[in-house]
């Protein structure tokens, strides 16, 4: 009997997750999320899957962020006709998810479709519509916390919590094998302690196999009180809002967004917060905070009542009610989606303020390399926004109080109870130095080296029994080509960001040229190389 396991996304990257387990009797997958970040990697939710969606019998969803669950529909599409397997909180939030991403990229494509026409270039499709996503929802059933289920034959699984974000879960299986079960463990993202609005994460029992994610597993980030976080929080508001302009905040639609509300709310009833317009610039998000509400049982802050709970939050809807907050240039602060700055209103907020000293960029979550926010964060004087120039004069703030994810010790003592049994721990859903970082922490709580194993895009792995106890083992020859190369995968930068960077540059050197004389020599060398590259053509 061959059981394998193949990595289709999350490796090596901390976007795009989507293992595939395939057993004699059937095949599943444990998320299927979408490629964010540089758009080498993005490029990957535009391919076909790299395998036969046909065989595949059901879906397990380990939460609704969007790189976990964004090519569900893309999946649907493609032919899939089993169910996909998630929380009840996570199946009302995709509900609003999955058709808001569909008409994201509609947008999208539309825009680009424009642009490619003004330049005589090839028209795109969207990877999916929202009516696409809209019919994939009918697939999807709920399965609740602790509750053993059989999503097909001859494997058994059940949600816990993972204290990452509403309703997200680790999922354990256990497949049918001789000569004794295999127990797989898939994390999926890992809540810190102590989060804001949700439980610590469960401690998983006992397993053989388990893919954890790293995405902070080289950092030890310091500890916040509720009250230090808030704390935080306001200062950091009130600096931007004494500066004279706005403060703009990138948030995700679904929890950070919540968990800014709620301490906003909470700073506003103690008199921290005075007379500050607060907007909430994102339909999507507005809808999230309801689905909070319903299920405000399950989360930390439940015996406070109504949670969000101010009558001086400003929801817009419309998108002249979102272009008329660009006429207030002071004293608001605007949480606009999306978190990561790629997509979404908050891009056009960006270009009405990066460039004004007086106001404020404030970032409360994690930036993937290669997106707009990382670029910002990182300290870059100049970026482009819908094809337009825009100097970075705005003041840049950071606040990492609101991580959604566990720390490198949260991780490890998370994995504690598995090591003594564990066969193989493959480290997913990171980049480089955070999965080095996590290898070397669980060497040290015990873990074997030789038991650690960073996989590559589309690798698969033979479950073996070997030594007393099942183990993952790296396939002498994959099945297919890899859709990207290691490196390639793993890249904080592609050579999109590298052309951006460089219409920048050439700009700025044109600029400080003395002379129309010398901008011409500078132009015409940059010709000469060209031709050059091209075969002196």
């Amino acid at each position: 009997m061959t059981v394998s396991l193949h990595i289709h996304g999350a490796a090596g990257t901390v976007t795009g997750s989507c293992h595939r387990l395939v057993t004699p009797r059937g095949e599943l997958l444990v998320d299927c999320g979408m490629f964010q970040g540089p758009k080498s990697l993005r490029a990957l939710n535009h391919r076909p899957f790299p395998f036969d969606v046909g065989a595949i019998g059901a879906v397990l969803l380990t939460h609704a962020h969007i790189d976990h669950t964004g090519l569900f529909p893309k999946l649907a599409v493609a032919g899939f006709r089993g169910y996909a397997w998630a929380t009840p909180a996570t199946q009302d939030l995709l509900r609003w998810l999955l058709p808001d991403a569909g008409a994201i990229q509609e947008n999208d494509v539309e825009r680009l479709n424009r642009r490619n026409a003004r330049r005589a270039e090839s028209q795109v499709t969207a990877i999916y519509t929202k009516a696409d996503a809209e019919a994939s929802l009918g697939l999807i059933r709920p399965s609740g916390y602790e509750t053993w289920f059989e999503p097909i034959p001859g494997v058994r699984a059940r949600m816990r919590n993972a204290g990452h974000i509403l309703g997200s879960a680790f999922i354990e299986l256990e497949v049918d094998a001789k000569p004794k079960p295999i127990r797989l463990t898939f994390s999926g993202d890992l809540g810190p302690l102590e989060k804001a609005l949700q439980p610590d994460p469960t401690s998983p029992d006992p397993a053989d196999i388990v893919l954890i994610e790293a995405t902070y597993g080289d950092t030890a980030r310091p500890r916040f009180t509720e009250t230090e976080r808030r704390d935080l929080l306001g200062r950091t508001l009130a600096d931007g809002l004494k500066a004279g302009g706005n403060v703009i905040v990138p948030v995700f639609a679904v929890e950070r967004t919540q968990e800014i509300l709620d301490d906003i709310a909470a700073l506003k009833r103690s008199g921290a917060l005075t007379s500050t317009l607060v907007f909430l610039d994102s339909p999507l998000a507005g809808r999230m905070t309801d689905v909070f509400i319903r299920h405000r049982a399950a989360l930390e802050r439940s015996k406070d009542g109504h949670p969000f709970s101010t009558g001086e939050f400003r929801h817009t809807e419309t998108v002249e009610q979102s272009k008329a907050i660009g006429r207030i240039h002071g004293g608001a602060v605007v949480l606009a989606g999306s978190g990561m700055c790629d997509a979404g209103r908050v891009k056009h907020h960006l270009k009405d303020h990066l460039w004004r000293p007086d106001s404020t960029v404030l970032f409360v979550g994690y930036q993937a390399p290669g997106t707009l926010g990382s670029l910002i964060r990182g300290g870059a004087s100049r970026v482009r926004i819908h094809g337009e120039e825009i100097g970075v004069k705005a003041r840049i703030r950071s606040i990492d109080a609101y991580s959604g994810h566990a720390d490198r010790d949260e991780l490890v003592d998370w994995a504690r109870p598995l090591l003594a049994g564990l066969g193989t721990a493959l480290l997913v859903h990171g980049e480089p130095d955070a999965i080095g970082g996590l290898a070397a922490a669980l060497s040290a709580a015990g873990l074997a080296p030789e038991r650690s194993t960073v996989p590559s895009l589309d690798q698969r792995f033979d479950l073996e029994h070997r030594g007393g106890r099942w183990m993952a083992i790296a396939a002498s020859a994959a099945a297919m080509a890899p859709r990207l190369e290691a490196e390639e995968s793993r890249a904080r930068r592609d050579w999109h960001n590298d052309y951006a960077q460089t219409l920048l540059d050439l700009r700025a050197a044109l600029q400080k040229a003395p002379d129309d004389r010398a901008r011409r020599r500078l132009l015409a060398e940059l010709h000469r190389l060209l031709g050059a590259e091209n075969g002196g053509r």
